[in-house]
């Protein structure tokens, strides 16, 4: 059950971090590794709301020590999406479908590192 709720959380940050990619990119002209920190950041801090919230409820624990762990948890996975988008770009994916497809590649990190560590009892 806790992997159903963490896609769903999963597919709305997914949706807000395109979202907010694309703006950033055609919108603001950002680069597109800048635009894809940003908002990876804007979807982790809703993911981090709805899983401490939703998902992993029962197993909440101090916001802060938790924040600490979601948030190093978060870089890891940033760090791999970067790489992953990047490389998508230099081998010829379109900035957009780079980035839809780097999160999706990103997702099982996440969840382990989320599930095992972030909000572990």
């Amino acid at each position: 059950m806790q992997l159903a709720k963490f896609c769903v959380v999963g597919l709305s940050g997914y949706l807000v971090n395109l979202a907010v990619y694309s703006a950033l990119l055609k919108g603001a002209n950002l680069h597109y590794l800048a635009a894809g920190a940003c908002s990876f950041a804007v979807a982790a801090a809703s993911n981090y709301y709805w899983n401490r919230h939703w998902t992993f409820r029962r197993q909440r624990g101090h916001v802060y020590y938790q924040g600490i762990r979601f948030l190093v948890v978060s870089l890891v996975a940033l760090g791999a999406n970067l790489v992953i988008l990047h490389l998508l770009i230099v081998w010829g994916v379109g900035k957009i479908p780079a980035q839809a497809i780097a999160i999706v590649l990103v997702t099982p990190l996440n969840f382990i590192g989320n599930k095992l560590w972030s909000f572990r009892r």
